[in-house]
């Protein structure tokens, strides 16, 4: 039993939602976003409150239960609200600024990395060692954070690399003599 899926998802003010089959559009001040739901489950909506419910007792549907749930959650506060990764940046030299629709790093390489920036997310840089990404979309702003980490993953031995504001980093001991 899905308890994900029991929740109903409140519409904030200035927000609406409109259903069409199995197709939910949401309306709201930052966006307008639109999903379409597998025929395992039920959207309805009521006034302001959108509830899912699974159709028949299968396993793909409990789990498309809990995950068209929290897919329309994410919906309605990407369009109220953006949604926001940080990212630090520590190690000598390590830093990053914008050019353009380009995020330029420079992390240690032989060559500066052009990490392209792509439609729908914003990346703002507010200090060399700081990194902010946002849109509306939660999956691609978490994607795009994540593609940006792989460059420089944060080692375990000086903690040098790309990690997410308030990562903790285990610090391995070095090697004695």
């Amino acid at each position: 039993m899905s308890r994900i899926g029991k929740q109903p998802v409140s519409l904030p003010d200035g927000v609406t939602a409109t259903l069409s089959g199995q197709t939910i559009e949401v309306k709201g001040p930052k966006a307008t976003k639109s999903f379409t739901a597998t025929d395992d489950v039920t959207i309805t909506i009521d006034g302001s409150v959108i509830s899912v419910t699974p159709r028949g007792k299968s396993k793909r549907a409990r789990q498309q239960w809990g995950m068209t749930r929290t897919v329309i959650a994410n919906m309605v506060h990407g369009a109220k609200d953006a949604f926001k990764k940080e990212l630090e940046i520590r190690g000598v030299g390590y830093r990053a600024q914008m050019a353009g629709n380009v995020l330029k790093l420079n992390l240690g390489l032989s060559h500066d990395v052009d990490f392209p920036i792509p439609e729908g997310v914003t990346v703002t840089a507010p200090k060399p060692t700081e990194l902010v990404v946002e849109g509306t979309d939660k999956q691609l702003v978490g994607q795009v954070a994540a593609n940006i980490r792989d460059w420089r993953r944060p080692e375990p031995y000086k903690g040098k690399g790309i990690r997410y504001k308030g990562e903790y980093i285990f610090q391995k001991e070095g090697k004695k003599k």
